[in-house]
């Protein structure tokens, strides 16, 4: 019999396609509606400013915390089921999206495939991940033996808004 280990993952939800809200909300509720998955925390939304392409409108962003059995590519192969689902299309680097969900840490494991890369390579590097981690998790050690509260200090807070809704 297979022995099933339940590992925390953290998720960055990410849309400024829409109703980016409802549609962050829907994917949610997806997630949590995943195989040997229990979503266990969301943080707040938070609108963003475009990094990289910036002709683009604003982003709402939020992170999740979830306990799961599934292994880190099955995860990552739902994912991208719920955003097929919102009818993402990846046509444009760091361009517009109606969904992007990405797998910020699993386990502490470091993965490095084609596929998937864990820790995320950049999450560290982006206020839009970090405020929202360091909100429901600010003692998560993540990369280099640093929390998120300590990696969000470091960042560029500019053009990081809490949603009110």
């Amino acid at each position: 019999m297979k022995k099933y280990i339940i590992n925390q993952a953290i998720i960055a939800l990410g849309s400024n396609i829409g109703d980016s809200v409802e549609t962050l909300n829907q994917a949610l509720k997806n997630i949590s509606c995943l195989p040997q998955t229990k979503l266990i925390q969301v943080s707040s939304f938070y609108e963003t400013i475009p990094i990289g392409y910036t002709e683009q409108p604003n982003f709402i962003n939020a992170v999740c915390e979830i306990e799961t059995t599934l292994e880190p590519n099955e995860l990552l192969q739902q994912l991208q089921h719920i955003e097929l689902k919102h009818k993402r299309v990846r046509n444009i680097k760091n361009g517009p999206r109606t969904l992007d969900l990405d797998i910020i840490d699993f386990a502490h494991q470091t993965i490095d495939t084609e596929n998937l890369t864990i820790p995320h390579p950049r999450a560290h590097e982006r206020a839009f991940v970090m405020i929202p981690l360091a909100e429901i998790l600010p003692h998560y050690i993540f990369k280099n033996n640093q929390t998120a509260e300590e990696w969000k200090n470091q960042l560029n807070q500019d053009g990081v808004q809490l949603l009110s809704i």
